[in-house]
């Protein structure tokens, strides 16, 4: 059953006479921290049964054997789903029906193209029974050699990167601007695989009832998965119910269906039982995606004002085998600094892996480390403060486009940032600060930014006779606030206070909300219920004004106004009528009205719309042992109507210690001989615990912008990471006076003493 969230009046709220702009606490944490929130693990429908995968532990081959037999002979086990034993599908897994449906392994055949693939499904009364009967499979390989990381093949062109961007962009005279620039520098910068780890692993359960499918699956486009599903089983995707109303935490691995929630609706179909099917840690190291590896090469040149006269950013990164994602690094250089000619291009190999997908700041996030260290580079090689240099080639159009920005306030990100660090204390060469025990302290700067995305999302209200608004979406909440913040939208698109508002989401027989993702979730789905209640109130406003024994009758031409439960006439605020007096006297239990949200595209074809920021870093090293501490951060935010204050600082906060993680901390380590990855666990692959997060400081910075949407939202789940990475590297060079080009920053880099 779909979930409401009733939410309590802020007090605030009533000083404001508003609910967007109040930082409300997080409503469904109750649920969550009393453990009555229910993720999808969390579901046991009578009669289920448990499958569990086996996975390849080569990389490259095919599966010579498995031994079925023992498996099936372990006392619990019902059936061993394989290649030879499966259900047919109405679809090939490998076609390629649109840009979004990436390949996906659900035991075709008996090909291994990356470690850690599904290679068979035990399915068992337990857990225990399942996953013992899945170590007595004893696989036998026919091995061929893995192909590993950014030089495992030939390289190419490839047709787009990203979100179908072109692979190469080139703005101005490339060749002449490094040609006459008085400063040049020329770095390549690597950066590793990185996998989402959500706290919540990839799980489905799974229940048929005849071509009728309901499924329990953390999913961030419900919409999306039924098509997916609908299109491989041969049933209307009106069929499957998706139940999603918790996750766990997704980062985009969530956005797409994948091959192990497809197996766990095979295997339920096969043994035509309830089946649940939940990843151990170690196998979302493949299936579910991750981010590509990186080597980029930028060239920049500056005149003798230190004004740039090129950015020419180069990315090669690596797909798999058997599909095409390319991670649009080199993007980042086209948006931020203002110079006369930009270059980005990008080539790919193909690598024994799962295919890398979308993740937080798919492309922004590796490319800007890259940019701002760069940027940080020449800032040293023409001997101006790094914060000056970018002031200088502050970009007042959109750099590649000429557009002119729907709203940037990075100036002033740069000014109240700089002035809450201490900026301005700053010495220029590295390596003249110490603190008190004798460690090498340095200072670092990053810019942020991040497009203001829009999907296609809808929104349904209702207002009952008895005064309470229900609105109704089908939306997702990563963790990030959403119900909260698309309540209280609710709330002032239905003129009502926030106890007398239902906010209903998370289940697919809603109204399509879009893909929660690229930052726009809010926007996407808070126009569409702004909308909503526009058309509820409009409606309710047409029973009144058109009744004559109503005191708003005949207000049509002058208008009316929703607030309190009630609509009042715009020029006669004593003539007003309650909603539940309006419907009672039409006879009417509820009144119903929808909305949708979508990009302008003749807004988006005139502006650039970027949310934009200031990173802010002060480390701490060891002198002898290298060792780096960030003692701490701040970041200021420029990213358009803020609904909720205290869920984007949250928000804002989880970018900035992301990008610390990708700086000194996060690295899948591939072994070259065998493919297998070689930390595939949270003890080893390692991310930021409280032990390694300073203090931290958040200034948001207001900023209006009526092109962007109706409600003038930017997002800010993925800006925090792109200028924090390159925040955090500029002031290890800070602190050492060695340029590390390669990440994660490792301590062995700074001991050596020599830039990498």
């Amino acid at each position: 059953m779909t979930p409401e969230i009733h939410l309590t009046r802020d007090p605030a709220h009533l000083r404001h006479g508003s609910n967007i702009g109040q930082p409300l606490t997080r409503r469904d944490g109750i649920l969550k921290v009393t453990g009555k929130a229910r993720y999808a693990a969390d579901n046991h429908p009578p009669g289920m049964l448990y499958a569990v995968i086996a996975t390849s532990t080569i990389a490259r081959g095919r599966v010579a054997s498995l031994d079925v037999a023992a498996a099936k002979r372990h006392p619990g086990v019902i059936d061993v789903m394989t290649p030879a034993h499966k259900p047919p599908l109405a679809e090939d897994p490998d076609a390629k029906g649109n840009p979004f449906a990436f390949r996906m392994e659900v035991l075709q055949s008996d090909e291994v193209r990356y470690a850690n693939q599904a290679i068979a499904v035990v399915i068992a009364e337990t857990l225990e029974a399942a996953t013992e009967g899945a170590a007595l499979l004893s696989p036998r390989y026919e091995v061929a050699p893995a192909r590993v990381g950014l030089d495992a093949g030939d390289s190419y062109t490839p047709p787009v990167v990203g979100l179908a961007n072109p692979a190469e962009v080139s703005h101005g005279d490339v060749d002449a601007g490094l040609a006459s620039a008085a400063t040049r520098i020329e770095a390549t910068y690597q950066t590793p695989a990185q996998y989402h780890n959500a706290m919540e692993p990839h799980a489905i359960v799974a229940v048929w009832d005849g071509d009728r499918l309901l499924i329990d699956t953390p999913s961030q486009a419900m919409a999306m998965a039924q098509l997916r599903i609908g299109g491989l089983f041969g049933i209307p995707p009106g069929n499957i119910h998706v139940n999603s109303p918790f996750l766990g935490g997704g980062f985009g691995s969530k956005g797409f269906i994948t091959g192990p929630q497809v197996l766990g609706i095979m295997a339920a179909k096969l043994v035509a039982r309830p089946v649940k099917l939940v990843l151990r840690r170690d196998q979302m190291y493949g299936p579910v995606g991750h981010r590509s590896p990186t080597r980029q090469r930028l060239a920049i040149g500056a005149d003798g004002e230190g004004v740039l006269t090129v950015i020419d950013h180069h990315a090669r990164v690596a797909t798999s085998s058997f599909d095409d994602f390319y991670e649009p690094a080199a993007d980042a250089s086209h948006t931020l600094y203002a110079s006369p000619a930009i270059r980005t291009a990008h080539e790919a190999v193909r690598a024994d892996t799962g295919t890398p997908l979308f993740m937080r700041a798919p492309g922004e996030a590796t490319g800007s480390i890259a940019l701002e260290s760069a940027i940080d580079e020449a800032a040293v090689a023409c001997g101006i403060d790094p914060l000056a240099f970018r002031l200088k080639n502050y970009a007042e159009v959109e750099p590649t486009t000429g557009k002119p920005f729907s709203s940037k306030a990075l100036r002033e990100c740069y000014a109240r940032g700089a002035e809450r660090f201490g900026w301005a204390r700053r010495p220029l060469a590295p390596k003249q600060m110490r603190d008190e025990n004798g460690f090498l302290v340095g200072w670092g700067m990053g810019t942020a930014t991040f497009p203001a995305l829009m999907f296609q999302g809808n929104a349904r209200a209702v207002i009952r006779a008895d005064g309470i608004g229900v609105m109704e979406s089908g939306a997702h909440d990563m963790g990030q606030g959403a119900w909260t913040a698309f309540a209280q939208i609710s709330a002032d698109a239905l003129g009502l206070a926030l106890a007398q508002v239902a906010f209903r989401a998370g289940s697919s027989d809603l109204p399509d909300a879009g893909i929660a993702g690229g930052s726009a979730h809010t926007a996407t789905a808070g126009v569409a219920i702004h909308n909503a209640g526009a058309s509820v109130i409009a409606k309710l406003a047409a029973l009144a004004t058109s009744d004559q024994r109503s005191p708003l009758f005949g207000a049509g031409n002058a208008g009316v106004i929703a607030r309190a439960g009630r609509l009042f006439r715009r020029d006669d605020d004593a003539r007003s009528e309650s909603y539940a007096e309006i419907l009672t006297r039409a006879g009417l239990a509820e009144i119903e009205g929808s909305g949708s949200g979508a990009a302008d595209p003749a807004a988006q074809s005139h502006y650039a719309m970027h949310a934009h920021g200031a990173v802010f870093a002060e480390v701490k090293v060891d002198p002898d042992l290298g060792q780096i501490r960030v003692t701490r951060m701040v970041g200021a935010f420029a990213a358009g109507r803020i609904i909720n204050p205290l869920m984007v600082q949250s928000q804002l906060f989880g970018g900035m210690i992301w990008g610390l993680s990708f700086a000194l901390h996060e690295e899948a380590v591939t072994d070259h001989r065998s493919g297998r990855i070689l930390n595939a666990n949270l003890g080893e692959y390692h991310v930021p615990v409280n032990a390694d997060v300073p203090p931290m400081d958040v200034i948001t910075v207001d900023e209006h912008d009526p092109h962007v949407n109706a409600l003038g939202i930017k997002g800010v789940g993925e800006i925090g990471i792109t200028g924090s990475a390159g925040a955090v590297a500029n002031a290890v060079w800070h602190a050492t006076g060695i340029r590390v080009r390669r990440f994660p920053i490792r301590i062995d880099d700074l001991v050596m003493g020599s830039e990498t």
